[in-house]
């Protein structure tokens, strides 16, 4: 955490921090302002999840082409002011009593377009920021906010839709947003802007990110792992918020408090992530990651409102470990592997693969719910997600100490 004693990156973890918590209330708040405001059916609820990444299949690769052209500060900047604007509406029309299904559809999809640009321009501007031999520091501190706030932002968030009502608590993230844009306004250190005369076509420099991802042996890997775990999980998520709100009757304010136990996995995965890449290798507690956690999601259809809810809490922790370790880990390893002027096709590349299943999986989540049911849907993810770590598995990275990194990346 010595990054913190730096002005720009205190910055950027301020922003951070905002932004997180904000959308950990986004993330509880948006799909119970449909169920319990709307009275949102299965189907719908799986639709409002898919919006809400849709982008990511859709723009994801010219979004990041048009990053490695532009200055990724003023991209974020602009980026947290208008998905702040766009959830605005939503307590607006609330208060107005206007507010429709179809509004919280264009909202979520304008939120995912931005959030889009957001994502290849954050995930390429910390290396400028901190340099690439201190990506892993920079990463573990930032993977620190999102686990807190996962661990703090849906108990609160809960507890604070009840006070307030769904449509009024997105006020809070409203106000993260804004926060993130001034933080990030005063970062100092300036980039450099490409110049237009170095550019090749649009079309060409996506197909570069696009090679480099896919000509990549461990990155490919990677695509396919994430890409297969998310997927399975965009079909399980909407349905379990469903199973806890309307068919187990639980409050916002528990149903968040429930959640934190991700967080707490979370701050438990950013203390070991490092140890155990030093204990076992790179390789291993990457797939190790995706593997042992991915079970217990056959422990969610058993949840009922008494004892059994442990059994969440159990599957909420471990899952919350695992994704931190994984993700500190497989984020640090892909930029470091990848040459600079590449960094944000390369990000929005790997965004278009792995957050490009999740509207299909809200989409056959919510015809699963409606069909079979909403337990037997998330037996199927549970399913699918113990497939995940194979992608790894049946590679070099099964026994991989050290992730190799190029030395024309440094």
């Amino acid at each position: 955490m010595s990054l913190l004693r730096e002005h720009d990156f205190r910055g950027l973890f301020l922003a951070d921090t905002a932004s997180q918590v904000g959308t950990q209330l986004l993330m509880l708040a948006l799909p119970l302002v449909a169920v319990s405001a709307l009275h949102a059916s299965p189907f719908e609820v799986g639709l409002l999840a898919a919006c809400q990444t849709l982008a990511f299949a859709v723009i994801g690769l010219p979004a990041g082409a048009i990053v490695d052209r532009l200055r990724k500060r003023p991209v974020m900047v602009a980026a947290d002011w208008a998905r702040a604007v766009a959830l605005a509406s939503v307590p607006m029309a609330w208060w107005l009593e206007v507010l429709t299904i179809y509004q919280l559809y264009a909202v979520a999809l304008v939120l995912g377009v931005f959030t889009v640009f957001f994502d290849a321009a954050y995930q390429s501007y910390l290396p400028h920021l901190v340099g690439r031999e201190r990506l892993l520091e920079g990463n573990s501190a930032l993977e620190a906010v999102r686990t807190v706030a996962h661990l703090g932002g849906p108990s609160a968030g809960g507890y604070l839709i009840q006070l307030l009502t769904a449509p009024f608590a997105l006020v809070v993230t409203v106000a993260g947003y804004a926060w993130s844009a001034l933080c990030l306004a005063r970062i100092r250190k300036r980039e450099e802007r490409r110049p237009a005369s170095g550019r090749a076509n649009l079309a060409h420099e996506i197909g570069e990110g696009v090679r480099f991802v896919f000509g990549h042996p461990l990155l490919r890997r990677i695509a396919g792992c994430t890409a297969t775990s998310n997927l399975f999980l965009a079909i399980a998520q909407p349905q379990i918020l469903l199973l806890l709100a309307r068919e187990l009757g639980l409050g916002a304010g528990t149903i968040g408090l429930l959640m934190a136990a991700g967080g707490l996995g979370g701050v438990t995965g950013v203390a070991v992530t490092g140890r155990l890449a030093r204990r076992i290798g790179q390789g291993p507690t990457m797939w190790l990651a995706i593997a042992v956690p991915a079970p217990l999601m056959f422990l969610v259809p058993w949840v009922q409102a008494d004892w059994r809810l442990g059994l969440f809490v159990v599957f909420e922790f471990c899952t919350g470990v695992g994704t931190v370790v994984y993700n500190v880990t497989q984020v640090s390893f892909r930029q470091a592997a990848t040459p600079e002027p590449l960094l944000g096709r390369m990000n929005a590349t790997m965004r278009f693969l792995v957050w490009g299943t999740l509207p299909l999986g809200g989409l056959v989540g919510g015809v699963l719910g409606e069909v079979v049911g909403i337990r037997d849907t998330v037996l199927v993810a549970a399913c699918g997600a113990c497939l995940a770590f194979l992608w790894l598995f049946a590679s070099p990275m099964r026994t991989m100490r050290e992730l190799p990194v190029p030395s024309t990346s440094q």
